[in-house]
């Protein structure tokens, strides 16, 4: 149940919450690869019973990665999946319980979210693929070099759905696994495992979180990879492990398979040479991931301190409290759910909703949801208050846009003055010189002859710039070149194309809602804008 940019924002706000995961590694002897010994206790101090993985988060980047060459073949992919599994199991070394969860059928919401997702990616793949074609064209033509176009197999992740071949195959494969682990392996022979596959309906996540609440009376620590279902269990001991998240990874261009730029920016350069012989020519940079744990019990103390309110007119409960916040953290969007366009995690909108939620909260008379139920009432009385401050987040929204747009101006107006450099350079005794040199500059002589020379030099070229703007105005003299620029016959270039203001808007950025409760559910939802526009969505 993902929700884009919330984890870099929860480990910023929150950053104690993250610990670095102590792994020990196997050794080699005479060439034989000697196994990490679960048996032993767990390096991280720190003892765990269950480990519950979501299998998906492994699936895919076994099977198609980012940073490494791809495998070549499903039996390739296979392996990359067990030894996947094996490097989380001998970081955990859980003691009672491993589950695995893949994906199963998905709830209509999920379908809608995965088929929007899929066709966009097919038509952005399509895309992908002309501009190769005619980047490639345009470097050839410009004497450019460019390896070989390769023709690959891709692997076509859509396979990863249920009902396929692929995951009939693979959950067949991880029965093997877990057998032979069993039966060889000494840090799995008291553990009870359990492979819920692709047959079984239900996301992964969700599955694990039914097993908890179904065994929640021997469940002491835990693994998995969500937040929100983490807190929503109200474990006091939830551990999560995830690889660790590293920006702006450099990814190479997909025509001369170089790093630091763009297809669109590629000139065809030579390659630059990969050692001293060239040996790591066909090798790609990567660094082995690592792991991380995120402490759910470290978040819930942030929380407690954060969502405790003083004088309420009821009693407060902080297991409550956190039910209402991950309720909250729904509007800004997930797999199921679109976002509110007023929500943005990175203009702060969960820290925005907090603030109203404890304003509002002594008005409603009590929380916002009640074993799994909501209140629709008091959920309104939440919406009231964000709407009225949804005029002022659109307008700094738009500013915000406004002072972007205007610093890329200004940042390619001082690049293309540094690539054209000054427009005039006076010659001879009136040269500039570089400071720091040796030799003196010349002595000034017959200044007034330099200086008409000067003159004339300077007439010239603006007498050509006016006949070169007379020209482009067709013949119309009186227009200079600063009127010839910004007449209707000539086309601005793409850099000038925003010199001059956008046309102010005058549709209102904010809507008002009706909401109609009828037999405790939204019966519909109206949107008006202030030019007469209007969308109704009825649920």
């Amino acid at each position: 149940m993902g929700v884009p940019a919330f984890f870099r924002w929860l480990s910023r706000k929150y950053p104690s919450i993250i610990v670095h995961c102590v792994e020990e590694k196997g050794k080699e002897c005479n060439g034989v690869r000697i196994p990490v010994d679960t048996t032993k206790p767990n390096p991280n101090e720190v003892e765990f019973d269950n480990l519950y993985l979501d299998m998906n988060g492994i699936i895919h980047p076994c099977t198609h990665p980012e940073d490494k060459p791809a495998p070549k073949n499903e039996d390739e992919m296979m392996v990359a999946i067990f030894e996947y599994i094996d490097r989380l199991f001998n970081i955990v070394r859980p003691r009672r319980v491993l589950y695995m969860a893949i994906d199963g059928v998905a709830p209509r919401a999920k379908m809608n979210q995965q088929r929007s997702r899929r066709f966009r990616a097919s038509k952005e793949g399509v895309e992908l693929v002309e501009e190769k074609s005619r980047v490639r064209e345009e470097v050839i033509q410009k004497g450019g070099y460019l390896p070989p176009e390769e023709i690959k197999e891709r692997f076509d992740s859509n396979c990863i759905t249920p009902g396929t071949e692929f995951m009939d195959n693979l959950a067949h494969c991880l029965r093997y696994y877990v057998a032979e682990r069993l039966t060889n392996d000494p840090g799995w022979k008291n553990i009870v495992v359990f492979l819920s596959d692709a047959s079984v309906p239900g996301e992964g996540e969700h599955k694990i979180m039914d097993f908890i609440r179904r065994q929640r009376g021997t469940c002491i620590n835990t693994q998995t990879d969500l937040i929100m279902l983490g807190l929503a269990t109200h474990e006091p001991n939830f551990t999560i492990i995830r690889e660790e998240f590293k920006p702006n990874k450099p990814r190479p261009c997909g025509l001369c398979g170089q790093t630091g730029h763009e297809i669109k920016d590629c000139q065809g350069m030579p390659r630059e040479k990969q050692g001293q012989h060239d040996e790591f020519a066909n090798t790609m940079p990567s660094a082995e991931q690592e792991f991380i744990f995120i402490r759910l019990c470290v978040l819930r103390e942030y929380l407690a301190r954060e969502l405790t309110m003083a004088s309420l007119p009821f009693p407060f409960d902080f297991e409550r409290s956190v039910d209402d916040w991950v309720f909250m953290c729904f509007f800004v969007g997930n797999d199921f759910l679109p976002h509110l366009p007023s929500l943005e995690i990175r203009e702060g909108a969960i820290d925005r909703l907090v603030r109203i939620y404890k304003d509002v909260v002594h008005k409603t008379g009590g929380y916002l949801t009640q074993n799994g139920y909501v209140n629709l009432e008091r959920v309104e009385m939440i919406m009231q208050a964000v709407g009225v401050a949804e005029d002022n987040i659109f307008k700094k929204r738009k500013e915000d846009e406004e002072n972007f747009k205007r610093r890329n101006k200004e940042k390619r107006k001082r690049m293309k003055a540094e690539q054209q450099g000054p427009a005039y350079l006076t010659t001879g005794q009136f040269a500039p010189h570089a400071l720091g040199r040796r030799d003196r500059p010349e002595a000034v002589q017959n200044a007034r002859h330099q200086a008409c020379d000067m003159r004339m030099q300077s007439n010239m070229v603006n007498a050509a710039q006016s006949l070169k703007a007379m020209m482009k105005n067709g013949g119309n003299s009186s227009a200079g070149p600063s009127d010839s620029a910004d007449s209707k016959g000539v086309k601005r270039k793409a850099d000038d194309s925003d010199s001059e203001p956008e046309p102010e808007d005058n549709v209102s950025l904010t809507w008002t809602r009706q909401m109609r409760i009828s037999g405790g559910r939204w019966s519909s939802r109206t949107w008006r804008v202030s030019a007469g526009y209007c969308a109704t969505i009825t649920r």
